[in-house]
This record gives C-alpha cells, structure tokens and sequence, in this order.
C-alpha cells in the first residue's frame, strides 16, 4: 500500500522498497566474530564515518568535505585496508567482498543496524541509531526500516547469517530448512529469488535421484552411481543420493574396500591411497542407524577436507554398526564415485593380551578399551578344569590349571547410544601352562675349614643352583624365568665345597631350577672373615703376655683367645677393636703356665655362617726362669776357696727346650755386651740343666787379670721363650 513502503518513508528516487532480511554473504559468523573482537557494534564503524556521517538507505556512503559525501567502493576499501588502523583487516575483508558482490557491504552494515535498533525499545530507537553514527538525515528512514522489516528471533537470525554458507558449500536440504525458520513473505528480493533457485535445483536432484533408482532396480549399477553422483554433486547434503552411492560402490561380501577401516582399542583408523584420477581432497563420512533404525551421515571430525592417507575418527559411537565414505572432492565439490568400506561394528577388543604361566596358572594383562563397561573371559580349551577365573579391569588370572595349553575367549561389552547391552565379536587368546620345578624348602650351611657346605631338601627332579642376588634377594618361591637368574656361585672349591674368598660376605640363595622356569628359595648369610697376619706373643712380669698382629684391612673388631695348649686349664677370650689397638696395643693375662694364643676377625652380620680361611695362632711357653749368681768361697785356715757359680732352672712345670747358659768374664770396669765381648768362664747346655735343675761350677784359675766382670746370656733358638733373671752387676765383680 502506498505511503507504507520503505522507499516512501525515505523519499529517495533509488531507495529499495526491500529491507536485507539476511545478509546473504559467504563467511558471515567469521566476519562478525572478527568484528566483534575489534570492539565494534557493526561494520559500518570501520568506515571512519563517525560521529555521525554514515548513510546507508540510497548506497553505503561516508561524510566528504564539509558538506560532500564519499560512495564507499572498492578503492575505498583499498586504501582503508592499507591503512595502519586497527580497523585495517576487517577493511580487506570488506575490500574482498567488495570485489566479489559489490552490493554486499551495504547489504550487511545494512542487516546489522536494523538488528540492532530492533533490539531496543520503539522509542529508543532514533536515540540509538544516532548513537551508532548513522547521518541525521536518514535516522528517521532507518527506524522506519526497523518497523517494516519482520523481527527475527536468535533462531532466525542464525538461519540468516547462514544462508549464504549452506548456497556456497550445495547443502541444498539445510538451505531449505534454514530458509523454513525465516518469514515467507517479507519483500527481500534477494531471499525470494534464493527461495525460487532452491526449489529448481531440488527438483533436478529428485529427478536424478528417480533415474538413479530405476538404474539400480535394473541392476546397471553403474549407470546408477552416474545419477547418484549428479544428485550429490547438486545436493552435496542429501544422504538419499549418498546412500545410494553407498550401495552400488560397497565392496562384496569377504573383500576389502579401497577404503580400510581398522578398530583399535580407542578410534577407529581409516587408511586409503591417494588416485591419480581424483583430486586431491577427500570428505570423510560415517554412515550408521540409530537404536530406532533412522540413517544419520556425519562427518569425521577433522577430515573435511583432508588429504589421502591414515585418519583416525575417535568419535565413532560404541556398540553401532557403521560404515564410511570417502568422497573426493574438487573445489569442494564431489568430483567423482566414493571409496566405500566395510561395515564395522564399533566395539573394540582389549588391546595388547599378553598371557605369562606360573605354577598351574596362567596370568593375562591387557589394555582396556575406554568405552568398555565390562569385560568377560571364559575359558574355552581344553575345556572345563576346575580351576578359578579371577577378573580384573586390566587382565585376568585363571588357577588350578594342568599344564598344557588353555585358550580363552575374552569379550568387551558396550553400551549402544539406545541404551542396549553390544557385546564384541570376542578376541581369542591362547597359553602355555609349562611344568615348574618343586621349590628349595630348606638350605642350610656350615663350616669346613675354609670352605663352607651346602645342605637342602626338597626341589625333586629339579636343578638347584646357588646363587648370589645382585639386589634384594626376592621371597622364597617367587617364580622367575632362568634367563632372569644371577649367574652361579663361582667360588673356588676344596674336595667339592666352595671356598668364599676373605672378606666375602653373601646372602646365599637356592634356587630350583627346571627347564626354562625356576622357583627363588631360602637364602643363608656367609662372611669369610680376613685371616689375622703376624701373630705374636711376648712375656712380660706378673703373668702378663703383649701379644702383636698385623691389622687385617677392613677389620672393625678381633676376637682373642687363650687356653692350656691340652685344655687341662680354662683360659679367656677379649676383643679389641682396631682403635683401641692402635692406641694401647694388646696385653692379656695369661698367667705363668704355658698358652695358646689365637686371633679371628670378628664377623660383621649377626647369625651369619662364618669361614675362617686360616687361624692365627702362637704357642707361648710357660713362664720359665734361668737364673745365675756368684757364690763367694768361706776362708778356709790360711787360704780362701775359689768363687762358685750357681746356674739354677725356675719353671711352673715341665720346662720343655730350653736354651743354652754361658757366662763370660771381662777385665775392667764394664760389663760384657755380649757372649763374644769377653772369656768364656761357664757354659751349661739346655738339656743338662732340665736334667739337672741346678748347676754349680768353680771359677777357673787365671780366667782374666782381676778384678773382672761376669755376665750370663741364653743363647739358641728357644732363649726369647725363657726370661733370664740376673743377680746385681756389683755382686758379679771378681778382685
């Protein structure tokens, strides 16, 4: 009617009595976005036609001069792009689209300021349009547009600003339901004329699709994939064509596709090659029935377009059948017949079985799938066997097994998008019960000398081995695998006995060994203590001995003994730690009687079996005396006697070897320093004075010129062993 069209509100010759419902470009909602993180309210603001200078009813155009006015172009646009503005990539955008549908801009700053104004209040209107810079003389013009033209709801609104996307990329059925959600009739030339295109090119599609259907009822099947394809190239979203190309390229029943389809454990894996008679791109689809048997197609995440090769698709519903295509594509456009693969029921098998035998069992550990709510094994070779079935999220343990091999069937179980229960196809995983040896019960160990014996019990028809473990020895009946064993005990031997070398200290460990299997048992510990070098004993009054050793290396304490070399008499024992030792030295009561003096390094571990390679010991005699002294002659009428020389044995007891007595004589002041220093007055053999006890001789005549010194010495081998007890030096002066 007139006076209620737009164009009569404005009283423009070339006003459009059309208002943009939609703003009909390709990329719109990436455009907004970048809009809208630059902080604008609507394109326009990129204009530089602030504050208010922006008019938009008769062409998109900004203030020039005082009172001219500039049409925004495409040189406009350029020059605005090359700008260095925050405003400059959203200019080459505009730039861009410019080139491709001159009228765009208009029509989008247009769309925009019409939403925004019919988002406010009637009477807040020509305050906001002010506000959003549009020229005073065309914002009575614009509310008015913001009147005429239908208000559209979120849902609407997201229809338009997608039309443009769906005509682009041929999704002619969402371009027919987005074209549902706006007005029928609101005078938007540019929407009724997409309205009039979309209902033509439909009707071609169902008309390939028909032939497409005859051609496949008659069996030529590839004169049907033909009109299958043209549908979908005209309708790149209709799943009618796309399942009917489907049918006619499936691979036959037993044969693989050119398009491979795997299931792992967490995806599904596709994989194809590339061809020399397709492009380069490739859609990816998934084709599968919900639980009430409605066809869906989707797109693989990720893969639209992709290129030929491996793409994984982890999105996959668990417990549906599905099946894929690969449509290859140019310009985004089906270019050619499909890859079609096999059906594939989407529920994953556990991943990685790996089965280990132990005694009269079988341990399996595997990787569950993620969507897997449960696992079930049953054991199905040789049959059933009495034995138990443990499960565990990541395996199973099946006991009570006889030797031999066993077979189970393990089967995930999946909860489909409808809620049933889908159970995989089952994976079959097979092992080995092998024999093991019976375990080492007990392993005992003693002393021989230097080398150490071994004892044990148990391990029948089985190999034991000694061994030493590197680390922590394991349990007593851990099961190994011999492989995994520490090599043999390698000491050396004395008549079938190992011999520990000094300083070893080991927990040795039997092992049960059969075949490829073996059972870890008890362990003993064994020290081979360092032998003590350099042992000496030395005499000293009051009964005491100073006794001397080499200190072994790395020996913290030394136990000393002593006793009666026949055992008659008790004796002692003391240990003295290297410290001590080196401060004082060592000295023990041994008394007077004979002792056998011996010395062990002490062990270092508590209860360990102890090997002394060699025992440090000494005989130390008993605390036997010689002693001499010079008997003056009694005067005798008118002559005195010649001087005596008592030589007497002192012993506790049987005094044994003993040394030889000489005393010799030297003139003048000094006493002799040695048997050789001076004349040889006196000379007793060891024999004769055990034999006798007591030896008295007179002093030859003339031995030297007087007065003259006498001095004794012990003289031989045994003569450090017996203590020589000397009178005064001045009661061996001779005048």
């Amino acid at each position: 009617m007139a006076g209620q069209e737009f164009g009569y509100h404005l009283g423009l010759p070339r006003a459009l009595s059309g208002l943009p419902l939609s703003p009909l470009v390709p990329g719109y909602g990436r455009l907004a976005a970048d809009q809208h993180a630059a902080g604008l309210r609507h394109l326009g603001e990129v204009l530089g036609a602030a504050p208010t200078g922006l008019r938009v009813l008769d062409g998109l155009y900004v203030p020039a001069g005082p009172r001219g006015r500039r049409r925004v172009d495409g040189p406009f646009l350029d020059r605005l792009a090359e700008g260095a503005g925050p405003g400059a990539p959203l200019a080459a955008k505009l730039a861009a689209l410019h080139r491709r549908d001159p009228p765009a801009p208009r029509r989008v700053v247009l769309y925009q300021l019409i939403c925004l104004l019919q988002d406010q209040p009637a009477d807040r209107r020509p305050r906001t349009a002010a506000e959003l810079g549009v020229h005073p003389d065309e914002v009575a013009g614009l509310v008015a547009a913001a009147r005429l033209r239908p208000v559209l709801d979120r849902r609407a609104r997201d229809a338009a600003e997608s039309l443009a996307d769906a005509r682009e990329r041929r999704r002619l059925h969402r371009l027919r339901a987005l074209l549902d959600r706006l007005p029928p009739d609101t005078g938007d030339r540019e929407v009724a004329a997409l309205r009039a295109w979309l209902a033509e090119r439909l009707d071609v599609v169902d008309g390939h699709l028909r032939a497409g259907r005859r051609a496949e009822d008659g069996g030529a099947r590839e004169d049907a994939g033909e009109a299958y394809l043209k549908a979908l190239c005209e309708a790149a979203d209709d799943h009618r064509a796309l399942r009917g190309l489907v049918r006619v390229h499936r691979p036959e029943s037993g044969r693989r596709g050119l398009l491979r389809a795997e299931l792992r454990p967490d995806l599904v894996e596709l994989s194809w090659q590339e061809r020399h008679d397709v492009p380069g791109e490739w859609r990816l689809l998934r084709l599968y029935r919900t639980d009430r048997g409605r066809p869906v197609v989707r797109s693989v995440p990720g893969a639209d377009p992709t290129a030929a090769g491996t793409v994984p698709d982890k999105d996959a519903p668990l417990g549906s059948k599905v099946r894929y295509a690969a449509l290859p594509l140019r310009d985004g456009r089906v270019a050619g017949p499909p890859l079609v693969s096999r059906q594939l029921l989407v529920a994953p098998e556990v991943g990685q079985p790996v089965l280990t035998d132990g005694r009269g069992r079988l341990h399996c550990a595997w990787q569950r799938p993620a969507g897997a709510i449960d696992v079930t094994v049953e054991h199905t070779e040789p049959g059933a066997s009495g034995g138990g079935l443990a499960l565990r999220p990541d395996g199973f343990t099946a006991t009570g097994l006889p030797a031999g091999p066993h077979a189970f069937r393990v089967v995930c179980h999946y909860r489909a998008p409808g809620g049933a229960r889908v159970p995989s196809p089952g994976l079959r995983v097979t092992g080995t019960v092998h024999p093991w040896p019976e375990p080492v019960r007990t392993l005992t160990a003693r002393p021989d000398g230097g080398a150490v014996r071994f004892t044990w019990t148990g391990a029948r028809d089985a190999e034991v081995r000694l061994v030493v473990w590197p680390g922590q020895a394991p349990a007593s009946g851990t099961e190994l695998r011999t492989r995994d064993l520490p090599v043999p005990l390698d000491w050396p031997e004395k008549a079938g006995a190992p011999c520990p070398p000094p300083g070893t200290c080991a927990e040795v460990a039997a092992v049960a060994v059969l075949g490829a299997r073996a059972l870890a048992g008890p362990a003993v510990a064994v020290e081979a203590v360092h032998p003590v070098p350099g042992l000496t004993a030395e005499r000293l009054p009051d009964g005491q001995a100073r006794v001397t050793v080499d200190w072994p290396d790395g020996a913290g304490h030394l136990a000393v003994t002593w006793a009666a070399p026949d055992g008659a008499e008790a004796g002692g024992e003391r240990t003295v730690t290297a410290h001590a030792y080196r401060r004082g030295g060592l000295r023990l009561p041994v008394g007077p009687g004979a002792v056998r003096i011996r010395a062990t390094t002490v062990p270092r571990v508590a209860g360990a079996v102890v090997v002394v390679p060699e025992t440090a010991e000494t005989l130390l005699p008993p605390d036997t005396a010689i002693r001499y002294e010079l008997l003056r002659p009694q005067r005798r009428l008118l002559r005195r006697g010649r001087p005596l020389l008592r030589v007497s044995l002192a012993a506790p007891g049987p005094s044994g070897e003993l040394p030889e007595f000489v005393c010799v004589a030297r003139s003048g002041d000094l006493r002799p320093n040695s048997p050789a220093d001076g004349t040889t007055v006196l000379r007793v053999s060891g024999p004769d004075l055990a034999r006798c006890g007591t030896v008295e001789q007179e002093l030859p005549v003339s031995v030297c010129p007087a007065p003259y010194r006498l001095r004794g010495f012990l003289l031989g081998e045994h003569a450090v062993s017996v203590r020589l007890e000397e009178p005064s030096p001045a009661s061996l002066v001779v005048r």
